[in-house]
């Protein structure tokens, strides 16, 4: 029996969901992974169903802030924090960084409370 298999989401995307045995032997190493900064989760379940996955404890801390926090401050400052004290992942695109934000770069920016120059 393999450890990992393909997965077709609703969505059209595919992702590989490991045995439950085999994601217990990968958890170590995924912790290492973690602490070098890569954020791929481990997806696993039985009968190849995705059931549980396994995520760095900031993105978790991301995902409950973006749930509890209606203007999204806090989840949006927890990325930022995240990618400073990683400087060297990869770019991300300025209209990901905008998304994330809940920001529209086609809209112009309100700007009207902030202090007009002397």
């Amino acid at each position: 029996m393999d450890d990992e298999t393909e997965h077709l989401l609703p969505s059209g995307e595919r992702v590989w969901v490991l045995t439950t045995a085999a994601a217990s032997k990968h958890l170590s190493n995924l912790l290492a992974l973690f602490r070098s900064g890569e954020t791929e989760p481990l997806i696993y379940g039985d009968a190849g169903q995705p059931e549980g996955v396994v995520i760095p404890f900031e993105v978790w801390r991301a995902l409950v802030e973006t749930a509890i926090d209606e203007e999204g401050f806090d989840s949006s400052y927890s990325v930022l924090r995240h990618r400073l004290k990683n400087p060297s992942g990869p770019s991300v695109p300025i209209e990901q960084v905008a998304e994330e934000l809940g920001l529209d770069l086609s809209q112009p920016l309100d700007d009207s409370d902030r202090p007009k120059p002397q």
